[in-house]
């Protein structure tokens, strides 16, 4: 499966997208750090990601963007986990929020110098690396994590590291199975299809049904680090494949 041509009228849908989407994250980054440091972490998330429940309707609404998620049930109602999933959009830093929440997100630290969003995101404990850093990302990946699963925070991963286009898997770092193994905590691999209608970088969305995949939690008690990564990346990469996203 691959994206439609571009037409007028799917420039004008997310035209108006944008226009509703860019004022409402302003005003809202605004309310969000004034209120947010008075509330407490888990009550913060829960109203921040307001937001992102706005975002999804909105692009529902304006460009025909629907989501259809699969075992979800998959998902530990308590306790701390890893996910890893691909990065294909801006689409799952949007829903991925709704669907796993609380959580702390590995993001690259510069999206945090972005005015107000930036701000506003800082203040649900993200994991902030810097890229350039390769040996230092690492270590900070696992001490920080290490810390937010300890509070019982879930934690987000994407192992690719980057956006990159429908087709392309690239490498798959093991720094989300090194962390859950240290960690004694379940990792659940996550596949989805944004990028076949909100293409990276992309102006114009394209109408359908994102798939959203959650995997069986795999269990890391016992189990070694390749053992874990072979597991996950692997069902990452046959439910790409399975749903029109991986060549």
């Amino acid at each position: 499966m691959r994206t439609p041509k571009a037409t007028p009228i799917l420039f004008l849908r997310s035209l108006v997208f944008y226009a509703g989407f860019y004022p409402v994250t302003i005003v809202f980054s605004i309310i969000c750090l004034i209120v947010g440091p008075l509330l407490p972490f888990r009550a913060r998330f829960r109203f921040f990601t307001l937001l992102n429940a706005f975002d999804i309707a909105w692009l529902r609404i304006c460009c025909g963007v629907k989501v259809s998620v699969t075992g979800r049930e998959h998902l530990p109602t308590q306790g701390s986990y890893v996910v890893i999933a691909n990065h294909q959009s801006e689409w799952e830093t949007l829903y991925f929020q709704l669907l796993i929440g609380p959580q702390s997100v590995v993001l690259k630290r510069e999206l945090l110098r972005i005015p107000l969003f930036g701000w506003a995101l800082a203040l649900l404990k993200p994991i902030a690396l810097d890229r350039s850093k390769r040996r230092g990302a690492l270590k900070q990946l696992l001490e920080q994590g290490k810390a937010r699963l300890q509070a019982g925070i879930p934690l987000l991963i994407f192992p690719q590291g980057t956006r990159l286009p429908v087709g392309k898997l690239g490498k798959l770092n093991k720094g989300g199975a090194m962390l859950a193994v240290s960690s004694e905590v379940p990792i659940i691999p996550v596949a989805h299809n944004a990028g076949l209608f909100w293409p990276g970088k992309s102006f114009i969305k394209y109408p359908g049904t994102v798939e959203v995949a959650v995997g069986p939690a795999v269990d890391t008690r016992g189990k070694t680090v390749e053992e874990v990564h072979e597991a996950t990346a692997g069902w990452l990469e046959q439910t790409m494949r399975a749903q029109g996203s991986l060549d």
